[in-house]
């Protein structure tokens, strides 16, 4: 502390160790990188399909065309070099490494291009797993990209903390499933947002039915839906709501899932680009 302090931190010119004004953590992307926006896709529990709808949003942004990546954060369960058929192919200099490109133009890196077997596991501790996080960020060179998503690992611990600490997000997502539970982990989420200062854009809402291919009738195989409950409780509006389709399913095993006709995010796609904008204009 300096002498003669009057504990007025924001008008002081001095750095002390007695400095109460907010770090700011947010690290820089590579120096070659070019990112305008960044969407978090988050869930407060494993199995709703998180990221399954990181590829669908990122598929229909690119659709409507916008420059689109994604970064699996997920690392120790990452599934999107799978669901869009990538392999290990990254490529790099001294300035930095490349994301793979997909068949239709998404750029994509993941802990699963740097394996030598896709089945290895990955078996590090927090530490390790928010340190590669970062070098996603860092030492990737993420060019031109309009939208980066970030699919997430479920949950508030290591690594969702060092995303919203370190990476200058624009916004969430979150993804639930129609159980009443869910209205619990959403809140979950909901209030990390609030901590991190980061926003919530939306919900989106998988596995909400099943439509027979014959009558044509839904059937809410997990219960009825509480998402628009849940959505007005946060006043927060409903992105999408996406269907069991045992196509998809196959698809995404195929790595075909930028060839799959379905425009169940189309609208959240259109919302997010329009959420965007404005935030650019206040930012002018």
């Amino acid at each position: 502390m300096a002498e003669n302090c009057n504990h007025d931190c924001a008008n002081c010119g001095t750095t002390c160790s007695s400095d109460t004004r907010p770090k700011d953590l947010h690290e820089a992307p590579n120096e070659l990188s070019d990112i305008r926006h960044v969407i978090a896709v988050v869930s407060g529990k494993g199995g709703v399909g998180k990221s399954l709808v990181t590829g669908l949003l990122a598929v229909a942004m690119s659709r409507k065309g916008q420059r689109t990546g994604i970064m699996d954060a997920d690392i120790t369960g990452p599934s999107i070099p799978k669901m869009f058929g990538v392999k290990g192919e990254v490529r790099g200099s001294k300035a930095g490494a490349y994301p793979v490109t997909t068949a239709g133009g998404i750029d994509v890196m993941s802990m699963n291009l740097l394996l030598e077997h896709e089945t290895d596991p990955v078996v590090w501790r927090g530490p390790i797993l928010s340190g590669v996080v970062k070098q996603f960020w860092q030492d990737i060179i993420w060019q031109d990209e309009d939208y980066l998503f970030i699919d997430m690992p479920p949950g508030t611990g290591d690594v969702p903390l060092t995303v919203f600490q370190s990476i200058q997000v624009d916004g969430i997502v979150v993804v639930t499933s129609p159980q009443e539970l869910v209205s619990m982990i959403v809140a979950k989420i909901v209030k990390m947002a609030e901590l991190m200062k980061v926003p919530v854009l939306g919900l989106v809402e998988n596995m909400s039915y099943f439509e027979c291919p014959n009558c044509g009738e839904k059937h809410e195989i997990f219960g009825h839906s509480h998402i628009q409950e849940i959505a007005d409780q946060y006043h927060l509006p409903v992105l999408g709501r996406i269907p069991m389709v045992p196509q998809l399913a196959s698809e995404c095993d195929a790595g075909q899932i930028e060839t799959f006709e379905g425009h169940w995010l189309d609208e959240a796609a259109e919302k997010l680009i329009k959420t965007m904008e404005e935030k650019d204009q206040h930012k002018d």
